[in-house]
């Protein structure tokens, strides 16, 4: 930190080393603070004083960036919250291994919705859940119910599931969200649209209290996560894998008043929210990371979005200790970034979302019928529901998945894929697209099964294909869907400027 001498009003230069008072430029609050003349100055050497002239300029040019920076404001913003955990019991998520409905709650969970508008107009909303998923129908209704009350296009609205493991099973429209399909009850959509009509509230509340902001891009890195699939003779177990690939970026988006006051922190990671496999309702890591970032910014809003972390789990697991540990690593990490050097976000703002069609391998009926005999329930009951397609000509042979693709002037450019999307994906990305920093992120708007690599699915094992057991789709993917994806991404991001 630089000290300037100040002229006080009335004092002459004659006078100027009587001074009582030095103005000091704080670079950090990005602003002037005064503060007494020490009683006691060493005396400077007469080749380090500047003339009247030059010290006139130099004060002169930093209250020129003082007031620029605190004036300068290209974003409007607002960030709201409530909590959504279950009031009465319900069926949990995520482990086809429970046998019973949660018994209480370790940590509420949340909905959140981030809303951005640009210096033009143009409007951006983020929404992330302390859910297992994104149902289809919900982002459908949620899409409707936006566009008509508030003008908000379609592209201008993302959802996010930090992919907890101790969130409930919903439905929207009697459609659940991913490992939900087989275990029905009415407590479950009666919850979906309880999750419906508080969503819709929240971006509306976020909506019309939108204020001056400014917005920075930051990252740090995170160590807990580890890659999941460990070959073992022949075939991949759900086992650690130091050796497998992983993307430990924390993305970090900051959103100031002019101030300088943080009001919201949208930040990600790309790991599996499974510490915990208990009967309680909690976020998980990503629910205490949040807590943490919330706790050390009073009055601000943290929100999580989950990134390309199919393959990728906590380690180590297991209980809610671990959990609040992973989930203080996180939010430490958050607040590392927030040290780090900042990338100005500026507009325009501009979106993009579009569906490509991905295909499913042919299924055989003969296969079907011998997984039908399966003394695995789930193989023996996803046969069953496919041969039932295939009888009633319902049988799916591609589907429509959905890539949006943000771009923040030259400041960030954001993509959202659908699925559980492993971390291929993002590596991948991020060697291929030039350009602003960018941040990649799964399990956004429709979570309908797991998104392999094109390696992954020449591995096997459970990403590749067991996970279709505990859906309805026909699985398992074909071999094109990689490039489809990420050619879609491509596609989208070519058509966003030129920054």
């Amino acid at each position: 930190m630089g000290m300037l001498q100040i002229i006080p009003p009335g004092v002459t230069l004659d006078k100027v080393n009587h001074a009582k008072y030095f103005l000091i430029f704080d670079a950090k609050a990005r602003g002037f603070t005064s503060r007494p003349k020490p009683a006691k100055t060493p005396a400077i050497p007469q080749r380090w004083r500047p003339s009247p002239m030059k010290l006139f300029v130099l004060v002169l040019c930093a209250l020129t960036f003082t007031l620029h920076a605190t004036e300068k404001t290209d974003w409007k913003a607002a960030a709201t919250k409530a909590v959504i955990t279950p009031k009465e019991p319900m069926w949990m998520a995520g482990y086809s291994s429970r046998n019973k409905p949660a018994e209480g709650t370790a940590l509420d969970l949340y909905a959140k919705a981030l809303a951005l508008e640009d210096s033009h107009g143009r409007r951006m909303v983020f929404i992330t859940l302390d859910l297992i998923g994104v149902p289809r129908p919900l982002r459908a209704h949620l899409e409707k119910r936006l566009g008509e009350a508030y003008h908000l296009p379609p592209e201008s609205l993302l959802l996010n599931a930090s992919h907890t493991h101790c969130g409930p099973e919903y439905r929207v429209d009697g459609k659940g969200g991913i490992f939900a399909e087989f275990n029905y009850n009415a407590v479950a959509d009666a919850y979906g649209i309880f999750l419906e009509d508080t969503l819709f509230k929240l971006v509306g509340d976020a909506l019309s209290q939108l204020s001056p902001a400014q917005l920075t891009y930051h990252h740090a890195r995170c160590g807990f996560s580890m890659n999941r699939r460990l070959p073992v003779d022949g075939t991949y177990n759900n086992s650690p894998n130091p050796e497998g690939p992983v993307d430990q970026d924390v993305p970090v988006l900051r959103v100031s008043a002019p101030d300088g006051t943080i009001r919201a922190v949208l930040f990600g990671y790309a790991c599996h929210n499974t510490t915990l496999a208990f009967y309680q309702w909690c976020g998980d890591y990503a629910g205490f990371a949040q807590a943490g970032v919330e706790a050390a910014h009073p009055g601000a809003i943290a929100l999580f979005v989950q990134g390309c972390g199919g393959d990728q789990n906590p380690y180590p697991r297991h209980t809610i200790e671990l959990a609040q540990m992973h989930g203080q690593s996180l939010a430490t990490a958050v607040e590392s970034a927030l040290t780090a050097t900042a990338q100005p976000v500026n507009g325009p703002l501009e979106e993009k979302l579009a569906d490509v069609e991905l295909d499913f391998a042919p299924v055989s009926r003969v296969d079907l019928d011998e997984q039908a005999k399966s003394t695995n329930k789930w193989m023996a009951t996803h046969a069953k529901v496919v041969l039932t397609q295939l009888d009633q000509g319902k049988a799916l042979t591609h589907y429509a998945y959905p890539v949006q693709v943000l771009r923040f002037g030259d400041g960030l450019t954001f993509v959202g894929l659908a699925g559980e999307t492993v971390v291929d994906y993002s590596l991948r990305l991020k060697r291929e697209l030039a350009g602003p920093p960018l941040w990649i992120a799964g399990y956004c708007n429709d979570v309908m099964a797991y998104i392999p690599s094109k390696r992954v699915l020449g591995e096997g094992g459970y990403e590749a294909r067991d996970s279709m057991y505990f859906s309805t789709l026909p699985g398992p993917w074909a071999r094109t869907l990689e490039e489809r994806i990420i050619g879609e991404v491509h596609t989208l991001a070519s058509g966003l400027g030129s920054h």
